[in-house]
């Protein structure tokens, strides 16, 4: 496996195109990524639930200020 450094040397010698296909494939699976942990999350037992549950009782209480 490469280092950090030797990536980031071997990222320099790729064409403006490569770097611009490599940066969208980084992007890509930055989202995969950020979908996962939010799926996680707000699915039952999932850290945001929660907060969710925390929400609706608010609503529920009558505090809260409606959009307008």
């Amino acid at each position: 496996m490469s280092t950090l450094q030797e990536i980031q040397a071997a990222i320099t010698e790729l064409s403006s195109g490569e770097r611009e296909a490599l940066l969208s494939w980084l992007l890509e699976a930055d989202r995969k990524v950020w979908d996962e942990e939010i799926s996680r999350d707000f699915s039952e037992g999932g850290a945001g639930m929660k907060l969710l549950g925390d929400v609706d009782e608010q609503i529920r209480c009558g505090n809260f200020d409606p959009l307008e």
